[in-house]
């Protein structure tokens, strides 16, 4: 960690001298950004394709954190944002601090922006200014329930992933009793950026239910974070553990590349009704998470079974090995909604691709917007008098399950009359070197391939359910 983290670590240690440290809930979920809309529509695609990149080698190659030294159901709104992310509004604390968090099912802390002397570096998202923004931050000081967490709390070891006590590094300190008083502060890394802090046991509100003691970040830097994270994974210090949810569920309403007062509905349930299906969902199970020592966030991600992928009713060959998690953790489909462009293996990707380019007859290849934007393959459809004609991309799941996406799931039209496949791959965007590589995850399913689709983690029964649906 950097000595600038650590200082900030520093005096987040210093603020806390005199602190001893089933549901139905529907929540608005939103989008969040804070770029420019009116900016160039190539400039954003080519933003959204390198973020989408970033965020697969994440999830592909992640180190999840560093040592810096009662029967109900609760609806919240969710936003959708211009940078590909959505958010919710979540309240923490004595008196209650409400604060947007992005909500991402491919990670399993939550976290908040923490203290006045909070800092986030690079947070504007927007591609031609560095210039930072003001980040609604917590504020321990204003709660009677903010607790620090001490080294030898079980909770502690759930922040660090490990199930050894955070207090060895005590053993030779001159006053040990203040030393293992806390846990050690963390360090996580995303696709986009960083954060660190130190972990809190606080109180969370929902609705007129409290839920005390729950594990929450306080972070006190950050690096192109806009918001603080809630994560969804399957770990055990993810929102749906620590409610003991039995499922949740969404609908992501239409991106618009820009940031819009709309939202949908996220359903944080845990009623007792455990096997009942969703009327109209159709259900895939999820498959055994990969586990591999080095790798533990593979046993975070939401991995469920593609059989098959079809462009206009013909089979993509994809190598079979790409589809299914192996013992190295390497392959199979995951679903992430930290993630805005579908990420595929190039042995995927490439031969998707062709097919594409292969039955699309009535349109010319737009190349230069295909450079200006780094996706491919882009066609030019302006101009033609009628509605625009694509072959349909249709995702066939084990258990029968298959999803016919819209054409406005897996096409973006830009510009005057370009639309331009949203799936991304190795080698970068615009043609560039970069590499994400092939440990991990071969597909990431993310959010853009969702939108208007009802989605729901059936986490009891083990099983995602889907149904496309006007998210309103």
């Amino acid at each position: 960690m950097s000595s600038r983290v650590l200082c900030f670590v520093s005096l987040l240690l210093c603020i806390f001298p005199a602190i001893a440290f089933a549901l139905h809930l529907p929540l608005t979920l939103t989008h969040f950004d804070a770029n420019d809309p009116s900016r160039d529509p190539y400039q954003i695609l080519s933003y959204l394709a390198s973020s989408s990149l970033a965020r697969a080698h994440h999830l592909k190659n992640p180190q999840i954190t560093a040592t810096a030294t009662s029967d109900a159901t609760t609806t919240t709104p969710l936003f959708s944002h211009s940078y590909g992310g959505y958010s919710i509004s979540l309240s923490f604390g004595t008196p209650p601090q409400i604060l947007p968090f992005v909500m991402d099912t491919g990670s399993d802390f939550v976290w908040f922006p923490c203290t006045h002397r909070y800092v986030c570096k690079n947070c504007s998202f927007s591609p031609s200014s560095d210039q930072n923004v003001t980040i609604p931050s917590f504020i321990p000081k204003l709660s009677s329930s903010s607790r620090l967490v001490g080294c030898r709390n079980p909770k502690c070891s759930w922040v660090h992933h490990t199930n050894k006590t955070q207090c060895d590094e005590c053993r030779n300190s001159l006053t040990p009793q203040n030393c293992t008083q806390t846990c050690p502060p963390y360090f996580l890394l995303y696709g986009s950026g960083t954060t660190a802090g130190v972990a809190l046991s606080e109180t969370l509100n929902l609705g007129d239910r409290t839920v005390s003691s729950f594990l929450v970040g306080c972070s006190i830097f950050s690096s192109r974070q806009p918001a603080g994270i809630a994560g969804f994974g399957r770990g055990l210090p993810s929102l749906p553990t620590q409610l003991k949810l039995h499922k949740f569920s969404y609908c992501l309403i239409s991106r618009r590349f820009d940031d819009s007062p709309s939202s949908s509905t996220l359903i944080l349930d845990s009623t007792s009704d455990l096997d009942r299906k969703t009327n109209g969902l159709i259900y895939t199970p999820f498959i055994k998470n990969p586990i591999v020592r080095g790798k533990e966030a593979f046993q975070v991600y939401y991995y469920v079974g593609l059989r098959k992928i079809t462009v206009g009713g013909h089979r993509v060959k994809v190598p079979r090995k790409f589809l299914s998690p192996g013992k190295n953790g390497n392959g199979g489909t995951i679903v992430d909604s930290g993630s805005t462009f579908t990420f595929m293996a190039r042995e995927i990707f490439e031969p998707l691709a062709a097919e594409f380019v292969k039955q699309v007859k009535n349109y010319s290849r737009a190349r230069d917007v295909e450079v200006l934007t780094g996706l491919r393959p882009c066609f030019d459809v302006k101009d033609m008098g009628k509605p625009v004609e694509l072959p349909e991309l249709r995702l066939h799941f084990k258990g029968g399950a298959e999803i016919a996406l819209p054409l406005e799931n897996y096409f973006a039209v830009v510009g005057e009359g370009v639309a331009c496949l949203t799936v991304v791959t190795d080698g970068g965007v615009g043609g560039g070197k970069a590499v994400v590589g092939h440990s991990g995850p071969a597909i990431v399913l993310g959010s853009f391939q969702m939108q208007n689709y009802y989605v729901e983690y059936d986490l009891r029964n083990q099983r995602l359910g889907l149904k496309p649906q006007l998210c309103i």
